[in-house]
């Protein structure tokens, strides 16, 4: 269907940037997506989210967000933002087109989707992961008459008024998830599994992420060892929580292992005071709640009316790209974003964490994807 130099998937943030450099650049780009809006999955997050990264770091190329905004935009004022930059660059998706299959024929990407046929000779993927909840499962979870529900549902606090609550994970959506039934008067413990990492949102009156980018170019093992204590400082002692910091510091874990740690925002004040209580892994779950695994060796029980699973997302685009798989790991995410792929004309974007802020890492892989787009 019709003509375009390159086929983008996904209309958030990344799929807009990309397009936008594109074009910049001579291109035509085709943004396919299968919502009815840009921006879908910022639509869907609950409504506490403010930005996790400042508003002067995670500007999208070619249009900074807007004065007005406080330093943390919410979620609503991110939304308004990408419904500006399609706008502000004349971008056009085709809205309700789901891609299904991204195939490679005689020089051009095939896009099968629902409304039909699509090809371009390069083709960029920006569907984010935010589309791959990822929830484990326990011994007896089905015994449970309690409420279970991904993180990714989770929307305000008001339904848990009354009841008592238990959040699995320690990750931002995690921490803010608990903070925001915490504030709310809901009765909330947090599972906590392993050993994890917190930094404080601000260091010194500096967004974190002035930092990280200012470290950029040092060794995440050296980075992580000169702002140890600084950091340590900022967040307080953590003894006497429940949590078990990692030895690994927070540039080798998203370096590493592609985990991003909690940018605390009032989540250990909460736990400090006890608002918040922290429990360790789930071991199976009974009738009424769940039996929390004691390194001791002695069970303990007890009983919520509801849980969230703030265990994260892991994409698998093994079924989009059925020709493709090398480009992918063992999981089904790509290997690499921002670059070529080994893959002649493919490319993605946006797909794997920043310690220099994922908004601010989309911009800086679009105006590469163009640039190699455009040779």
């Amino acid at each position: 269907m019709g003509e375009a130099d390159v086929i983008v998937v996904g209309a958030g943030p990344a799929g807009l940037a990309c397009a936008a450099q594109l074009a910049g650049r001579g291109l035509t780009a085709r943004l396919l997506e299968k919502a009815g809006s840009v921006g879908p999955v910022w639509r869907r997050h609950y409504d506490r989210l403010r930005l996790h990264t400042d508003r002067g770091h995670s500007a999208l190329p070619g249009l900074p967000m807007p004065r007005g905004y406080p330093r943390y935009p919410s979620r609503d004022q991110v939304v308004a933002y990408l419904e500006s930059y399609a706008g502000h660059f004349g971008l056009k998706p085709t809205f309700h087109c789901d891609v299904r299959a991204l195939r490679r024929d005689a020089g051009l990407w095939h896009a099968d989707t629902s409304m039909g046929r699509y090809a371009a000779p390069m083709v960029v993927v920006a569907t984010g992961w935010a589309d791959f909840p990822h929830r484990p499962s326990w011994p007896d979870e089905d015994r449970y008459r309690g409420h279970v529900i991904h993180s990714s549902e989770y929307r305000h606090p008001a339904a848990y008024l009354g009841q008592r609550v238990l959040v699995v994970g320690f990750g931002n959506s995690g921490g803010e998830i608990a903070l925001d039934l915490a504030d709310a008067g809901v009765d909330v413990t947090l599972s906590v599994r392993g050993p994890v990492g917190i930094l404080p949102r601000e260091l010194l009156g500096l967004p974190i992420l002035t930092w990280a980018i200012a470290q950029a170019w040092l060794p995440p093992r050296v980075a992580d060892a000169i702002n140890a204590p600084a950091i340590r400082l900022a967040l307080g002692p953590s003894q006497g929580l429940g949590l078990a910091i990692a030895r690994k510091g927070p540039r080798r874990m998203i370096a590493e292992d592609h985990r991003v740690p909690l940018l605390d925002a009032g989540t250990l004040d909460r736990i400090r005071r006890g608002a918040i209580r922290v429990r360790g892994n789930i071991d199976h779950f009974t009738d009424e709640g769940v039996i929390f695994a004691d390194p001791q060796g002695e069970s303990r029980a007890e009983p919520f009316d509801a849980v969230i699973l703030a265990t994260g997302f892991r994409a698998d685009l093994r079924g989009l790209l059925p020709q493709a798989t090398d480009t992918l790991d063992e999981r089904g995410a790509p290997r690499a974003t921002g670059t070529p792929t080994g893959q002649p004309g493919l490319f993605f974007c946006g797909q794997i964490p920043s310690p220099t802020g994922q908004l601010r890492e989309i911009g800086i892989e679009a105006r590469r994807i163009a640039a190699f787009a455009a040779r």
